[in-house]
């Protein structure tokens, strides 16, 4: 233990609580840690290329029995194909001793693989589908060129029986005749090609029935060697409890752990400090190396937990721990927070203050919906015809019928709904005083909420920016979306390929903090539902530098 347990000599205050891993401001002693690990990652050669293309480290604070003050380091997955490196906390369970169960089973899997690669890429697979393909290429062209044929040949009769031309008995059985064999000769035709075609793509079907059973057992394997390596992972939590991650995960709507759960680096870092009797007293998370090309990552910049592999996981396993509360969790918003800047009989435009849902949510905090509904009695249609996120403030545009709620959907979705937000940066762009971001969205499957770039199943999303001034570090920013994405100025900000930095506050793609994000929608501009006149709103408050 001695090897990663690191001492830490300092007289920097200890927190009251254990961080909240989702949202949090690292701490002094987090900072303090971190730099030190720094200085060990930058200083070791031998898996310095690997790390420099990016890989999430973190660290965990922690007193010893005697109240010493050290910390641990942890890296998400495999550094250097191991779980095992000096210097840092091993994986929660090892999964790759070359002789172990799951080893073994995967080279099994592996096998399959082989298999069915060499089936796919052997000559007599390569030329079967070759064959079976111009096979049917010709039988394709044939048919159609005798249904060609067939088509000219009907139009001729149809065209001299309009001619009004007088015909015999005899051109009419004849014009018959001419029909009947043509449609059996096109029979003909067919089974001639079903016949030459039998042979090779029965041959074919035998190989891909083969490969489709290899691959029905690679899978029935894969699953229950994933099942099993699930099992071996038996979380710990401060209590000593302990539970499984299929038992974790099977209480959350995806009800089976992702791929990677309980690989990250913070509960690595509890269960080993569980296991040996060290006491968590903050942690935090950094990113090192290049930014990936989806996710947003920036080099040495504190990122919060990711929710869908660790938030079921650490819910566990922070029980016993005096943890922050969650800032998403608090009871928040009043009527008097809520300033209405329009209201006609049709619809009412709302100045949101930060920290409100614009609809009801899955936390124990009010809802602009809820403050109206309550202002007004209760039972009034009322809901948003656009979204805006919790963290944003500003502009809320509420129809108060279905009609007008099916109009303003209309004008969002042909673009015809002018916005403007302003925002304050966490830093300085290297980019030009204005211009156009076009990055595609997608949500992460593996990480809810957030969003990554995906340049080939994205939706479009493309931003207009001003950049206004510069200060202290920060820029205060015009942001004009021409799209309407989740989290789309948010990510267009922080992307390496956009903008490069974050919302000030922006805890997901930002740096964590316990302030609000500097995010706020202050102009729309759409048509009046009923009316048609052209409306132009603009909050009354504003984000400055």
């Amino acid at each position: 233990m001695n090897e990663i347990f690191h001492p830490l000599h300092t007289d920097i205050e200890r927190p009251e609580r254990f961080t909240y891993p989702f949202n949090y401001t690292p701490h002094p002693l987090c900072l303090l840690a971190a730099g030190e690990l720094q200085r060990y990652i930058g200083s070791n050669g031998q898996w310095r290329d690997e790390v420099e293309k990016g890989k999430m480290f973190g660290v965990l604070v922690v007193t010893d029995a005697t109240g010493d003050l050290g910390f641990l380091a942890a890296y998400s997955g495999l550094l250097a194909g191991r779980n095992d490196l000096p210097y840092f906390v091993p994986s929660v369970y090892d999964s790759q001793q070359p002789d172990g169960y799951f080893k073994t089973h995967e080279r099994e899997i592996s096998s399959i693989n082989h298999e069915i690669a060499r089936i796919k890429e052997s000559a007599e697979y390569t030329a079967l589908k070759d064959r079976t393909a111009k096979l049917q290429t010709a039988a394709d062209n044939e048919i159609q060129a005798f249904r060609q044929y067939m088509a000219e040949a009907k139009e001729r009769r149809a065209a001299l029986r309009a001619s009004g031309q007088s015909l015999s008995a005899q051109q009419q059985e004849q014009m018959v005749r001419e029909s009947q064999y043509q449609k059996a000769e096109l029979r003909r035709i067919k089974k001639r090609w079903d016949e030459t075609l039998a042979e090779p793509r029965r041959q074919k079907a035998e190989l891909d029935n083969r490969i489709a059973t290899l691959r029905q057992e690679r899978k029935e394997k894969s699953d229950r060697l994933q099942q099993w390596l699930f099992g071996q992972y038996s979380m710990l939590n401060a209590r000593g409890e302990r539970c499984d991650l299929t038992s974790i995960f099977a209480a959350t709507p995806q009800r089976v752990p992702p791929s990677g759960a309980g690989d990250c680096c913070a509960p690595k870092l509890l269960q080993y400090a569980y296991l040996h009797g060290l006491h968590p007293v903050c942690m935090a998370e950094f990113w090192w190396g290049k930014s990936p090309k989806t996710e947003i990552r920036h080099h040495l910049h504190y990122y919060p937990a990711c929710r869908s592999k660790c938030k079921p996981i650490l819910t566990h396993m922070l029980q016993g721990l005096n943890v922050d509360a969650d800032p998403h969790d608090s009871a928040a918003g009043s009527c008097e927070d809520l300033h209405i800047v329009y209201e006609d009989e049709s619809l009412i435009v709302v100045d949101k203050p930060a920290g409100i849902l614009s609809v009801p949510g899955n936390v124990a905090r009010e809802s602009v919906v809820d403050i109206l509904k309550r202002e007004r009695g209760g039972s009034q249609f009322l809901m948003p015809a656009h979204r805006l996120d919790m963290a944003t403030s500003g502009l809320l545009v509420v129809a108060k019928s279905d009609t007008v709620l099916r109009n303003l959907h209309e004008q969002f979705a042909s673009r015809t709904v002018e916005k403007r937000y302003r925002a304050i940066l966490d830093g300085i762009p290297q980019a030009l005083r204005q211009g156009t971001i076009r990055l595609p969205l997608a949500a992460d499957p593996t990480d809810r909420p957030r969003q990554v770039v995906d340049q080939e199943h994205g939706k479009p999303a493309e931003t207009r920016y001003e950049i206004i001034s510069t200060a202290d570090g920060k820029t205060e920013i015009l942001l004009y979306p021409l799209t309407g994405r989740t989290h789309q100025l948010r990510v267009h900000c922080a992307h390496a390929d956009g903008l490069a930095t974050p919302i000030l506050g922006d805890t997901l793609y930002g740096h964590p903090t316990s302030g609000r994000m500097y995010l706020h929608a202050e102009y729309v501009s759409f048509h009046h539902p009923l009316t048609g006149k052209r409306m132009e709103l603009e909050s009354r408050g504003g984000l400055h530098l």
